[in-house]
């Protein structure tokens, strides 16, 4: 989605979260939701987030459907929530087709994931990576590995041709002289033959009629000849079909069932997916029960400072200050630390399915890679047997075409004896004499004309293979070519993940130097390798790390973990991560918004700068600040006392 030019934003909200109803316009620039009675703060946030894309938004308790309409200019963009059972469906014609990337690093709610996960302390490279695409990258690797597979095969096959091209220049060179020897014997019995004629010149016309019948006997005998090759190369074929055969019986005999049944792990992944679905719709749901009720609970605590004015700007005492309230759910008077620790309750709920979401995730690639080299063995395994049975059939068809010819040579071998036993009935003196050279001649014509046919099939190998080894080196050239691609491609993603970093510290580096902590001097990530366990194996995956750099009261700079960070702390490293991805990704390219709330971990000030920092990173920012949050920022953005 390109970016819009600036103009204000019209947001109706019909039965999202806690609203029943409300029509909100946003100026470009800072938007402010502050006010004493802001309640549906972050509901209208959610709202803003489903109009533009997002899934993580959900229906008021009690309607059955919610719509969202977004007028940008002379757009319009609309969202719609329905209830279908337990689950929410989202419909309509939203900003954003994948809103993957706007959730992570523009959507920058309390139960964000990228905040989110900072706070617990997990690996960050799915999180940084997920919005990279390495598929494409994968797919190319092994489409460039078959490629340079073929070629090494080529190759090694024009090296095998040239090592027997000697070979073949020495049985050239022997034909040769073979050819040589026949032509000269073949002209010793012409002249012999030609001696004898001149003796039986009287006899011209019997001669005529025996040389008549020894062209009979020739042709008939080249005829054998011909069939005996035929007889030969189809022997050769049926050797090498059988041969072939045995190796596909082998291959079949030798093949071990894949370990798993393909259509069963299609079900699993189905269930898996299924699951996965349902765990989306129960983290979104969760999500905005948690908002809201925490958006409640702001409001709850400013009520009960300016009703009983005891704990001055402190919201926190405020709320603690009584020990009792009214739940808006029920209507009943309950504890305030029960409503508390239901709400921790539903965060750590929260927190577990998103844990099994990702575990979810894992298993489900595991089971797709799992899945494809089954079904490619299976492939395989049929292929095999499909050629297995295509060899079968054709060794039948040679064996039918050898007793073919097999019966025809006996037939001409029988003909032959008939054509010779006529020309030994011709009467002509010098007749025996005769008849042996005019055999003997007729055999070295047969083997001089076999002779020529195979020393032009030589010429004509010799020929096509060096033809074909002129183009090694092109192919050897290509090889190294495809080499250097899948090694560039190999370590591509490694540069991705090094480059997705190092833009991550940067941007956390500049954050953090806006925020200016006198005691959290660095927020970094570390890239490192890791084995862990695939099923049996152990593989190595990459790590992304957090740590973070802090300085003693006497100036030391010691590092430390998340795990040691206060609540507030942890909270400020994930907004500060999450703020990095929304630069390192360019996300102002995707969505012109960034939304913010829950930064009650931050003071006025410190606000006043994240805020005056991002606002000329995107058209459209929208924060969701408690009275006292506001007192740093200037009069001139735009703000939001009353939602309806």
């Amino acid at each position: 989605m390109a970016q819009l030019s600036k103009h204000s934003v019209r947001v109706d909200v019909r039965n999202i979260g806690g609203i029943d109803e409300a029509s909100v316009t946003l100026s470009d620039g800072v938007s402010v939701l502050t006010g004493r009675n802001a309640t549906n703060r972050t509901s209208f946030l959610q709202a803003l987030m489903a109009g533009l894309g997002s899934r993580q938004s959900s229906l008021k308790g009690d309607a059955e459907e919610g719509e969202v309409t977004l007028e940008l200019g002379d757009d319009t963009y609309t969202r719609t929530l329905r209830r279908r059972g337990d689950s929410v469906s989202y419909g309509g014609d939203p900003y954003l087709d994948d809103p993957e990337l706007a959730d992570l690093f523009a959507f920058l709610l309390e139960d964000n994931e990228a905040r989110r996960a900072v706070a617990r302390g997990d690996d960050l490279r799915e999180i940084i990576m997920r919005p990279i695409d390495t598929d494409a990258i994968d797919a190319e690797i092994r489409e460039c590995k078959r490629e340079r597979d073929e070629l090494e095969s080529e190759i090694e096959q024009l090296d095998s041709l040239e090592r027997d091209l000697p070979d073949l220049e020495a049985d050239r060179s022997e034909k040769i002289k073979e050819l040589e020897e026949a032509k000269a014997e073949l002209e010793s019995v012409r002249e012999k033959l030609d001696q004898l004629d001149a003796g039986v010149e009287k006899s011209r016309t019997r001669k005529q009629e025996m040389e008549e019948a020894f062209q009979r006997v020739r042709d008939a005998r080249s005829e054998l000849d011909d069939l005996k090759f035929d007889l030969e190369t189809e022997r050769s074929t049926l050797s090498e079909l059988n041969a072939e055969r045995e190796e596909l019986r082998e291959t079949v005999e030798a093949a071990e069932e894949p370990d798993g049944n393909a259509d069963r792990l299609a079900g699993r992944i189905d269930e898996l997916r299924s699951r996965k679905r349902s765990l989306d719709d129960d983290i979104n749901e969760l999500g905005s029960v948690i908002s809201f009720n925490e958006d409640m609970v702001g409001d709850a605590e400013i009520d009960f400072d300016v009703d009983e004015g005891t704990t001055g700007d402190n919201p926190t005492a405020a709320l603690t200050g009584g020990d009792r309230t009214v739940c808006w759910t029920c209507g009943s008077e309950v504890e305030t630390k029960q409503i508390e620790a239901t709400l921790e309750r539903l965060r750590e709920l929260r927190s577990d399915k998103l844990d099994e979401r990702n575990e979810i995730r894992t298993e489900i690639q595991d089971l797709t890679d799992r899945q494809s080299s089954i079904q490619q063995a299976q492939r395989e395994i049929e292929r095999a047997e499909e050629r297995l049975d295509a060899v079968e059939a054709e060794i039948e068809s040679t064996e039918s075409r050898i007793a073919d010819l097999e019966d025809r040579i006996e037939s001409k071998e029988a003909e032959i004896e008939e054509l010779e036993a006529e020309a030994e009935s011709i009467d002509v003196d010098g007749y025996d004499e005769a008849l042996e050279l005019h055999r003997e001649a007729n055999g070295i014509e047969l083997r001089i004309e076999r002779l020529e046919d195979e020393i032009d099939e030589i010429d004509d190998e010799i020929d096509d293979r060096e033809a074909a080894i002129e183009r090694r080196e092109d192919l050897k050239a290509e090889r190294e070519e495809l080499a250097e691609r899948i090694t560039e491609l190999r370590t591509r993603v490694d540069r991705i993940e090094e480059n997705a970093v190092d833009r991550f510290n940067d941007h956390m580096e500049t954050v953090l130097d806006i925020l200016e902590y006198d005691n959290l001097d660095r927020i970094w990530i570390e890239r490192r390798k890791t084995e862990v366990r695939e099923g049996r194996r152990k593989v190595m995956r990459t790590q992304f790390d957090l740590h973070i750099v802090r300085s003693s009261p006497d100036g030391t700079a010691y590092e430390d973990t998340v795990d040691h960070l206060s609540e507030s702390e942890r909270e400020v490293a994930g907004l500060v991560f999450a703020l990095a991805g929304y630069l390192v990704h360019d996300v102002h390219e995707t969505v012109p918004f960034i939304l913010l709330d829950s930064l009650e971990a931050i003071d006025s000030d410190r606000i006043a700068r994240v805020v005056d920092y991002f606002r000329t990173h995107a058209d459209y920012l929208v924060a969701a600040l408690l009275p006292g949050d506001t007192t740093s920022l200037p009069d001139e953005h735009d703000y939001i006392e009353q939602i309806d």
